[in-house]
């Protein structure tokens, strides 16, 4: 018996160890050499990247046998909606010939089109169907269609990439997408995947956090975030996560990546707000998980501290990565604002925002 689990355990290993190296949508591996050009990070020591505070801690054998078994196991009352919620579709003409004001697009989940200063901007492009390594290893976007698919798309000046989870960095959506980039901006360590997936390394820049890169007048900032990292069970926390902050000389915008609430978010709005519009983390939170992802309630504080005209509540509404209803996040997060008086928009996915004309209350409660 006992040779016989043995063995078992053996081709698990072998087979898991077999799919890791050949499959392509794992990515790259951050290299010795590559780790000693990280060690002036503040936020890098011992092989990895940290928080600035100790979290999250590595779940003990146990506890991590109790995650897997909540998240597979426990049915979730409206997990999921009955039925495809409201898409509207975006025309390629109106994208590539639009030059004036300021607009964001939410492809649902924390992916946004951002046409600013007449330039195309993605953000954390997964636009793929499942955020997973391969399709039967997670769930479907609730949403069959995109509003505009990436083929469809113009030339897109810069992509902004959060972290290297699959819920924000997809091997497909990538792979697409890579011809028609001028330059991609992320956090130390992700170019590795983008180099895996041959996208030319004179394309790629990292920053650490509170660097910042301009692009014809648009000022992108690596800011803090409190997450992890990693896309296989042996490289976590080998590259770092971090928000983002867009600056022109008339707007600023926020974007916050996957993120537990902490006092960074007051720091960034001291050093760079405040923020005419702030897209921040809420969904896919549990107790298991509190130092990682905000709560609803946490998400409209964090808008307070970002002294943000006006929040999105992002990272739901496209994926069931958690235990929680779908319409959970938007539900907690609009009375927790309201009482906080901060404004707040919930956007149908691919509808057009536009910075000049945001107004309180000027989206519907289409959940």
């Amino acid at each position: 018996m006992l040779l016989s689990i043995a063995i078992i355990i053996a081709l698990l290993i072998v087979a898991y160890m077999a799919f890791v190296n050949f499959y392509p949508s794992f990515g790259g591996n951050v290299s010795k050499e590559r780790q000693t050009m990280y060690a002036s990070s503040n936020q890098f020591g011992e092989g990895k990247f940290k928080n600035t505070k100790d979290v999250p801690k590595d779940p003990s054998f146990s506890e991590t046998l109790t995650i897997a078994r909540k998240f597979f196991f426990t049915k979730v009352e409206d997990g999921r909606p009955s039925e495809a919620t409201p898409l509207h579709t975006v025309d390629s003409i109106s994208i590539a010939s639009h030059t004036n004001g300021t607009r964001l697009m939410w492809y649902g989940h924390s992916a946004f089109l951002l046409q600013m200063e007449g330039k195309n901007i993605l953000i954390d492009p997964m636009l793929g169907d499942v955020p997973a390594p391969h399709p039967l290893l997670g769930g479907n976007r609730f949403n069959k269609e995109l509003p505009i698919t990436i083929e469809k798309l113009p030339k897109i000046d810069a992509v902004l990439i959060s972290h290297d989870h699959y819920d924000h960095l997809d091997y497909g959506s990538i792979k697409k997408l890579k011809d028609k980039v001028g330059r991609f901006y992320v956090p130390l360590g992700v170019g590795v995947h983008l180099e895996a997936w041959d996208v030319p390394k004179d394309k790629i820049e990292e920053l650490d956090w509170w660097q910042d890169v301009t692009l014809d007048g648009l000022q992108f900032v690596c800011t803090p975030a409190q997450h992890f990292s990693g896309r296989k069970l042996n490289n976590g926390q080998s590259t770092l996560w971090s928000s983002w902050v867009i600056k022109s000389e008339k707007e600023r915008i926020f974007f916050s990546g996957d993120s537990g609430y902490s006092d960074h978010f007051k720091q960034i709005g001291e050093t760079h707000g405040p923020f005419d519009f702030a897209m921040l983390e809420c969904g896919q939170y549990n107790k298991l998980w509190p130092d990682i992802h905000m709560f609803p309630e946490e998400t409209a504080l964090a808008g307070v501290d970002l002294n943000a005209k006006m929040i999105m509540p992002i990272h739901w509404g496209a994926f069931k990565l958690a235990l929680h209803s779908w319409t959970d996040p938007i539900e907690r997060v609009t009375k927790k604002a309201n009482e906080l008086g901060i404004p707040l928009i919930a956007p149908e996915i691919g509808a057009m925002i536009e910075l000049d004309s945001l107004a309180i209350g000027s989206s519907k409660r289409w959940w």
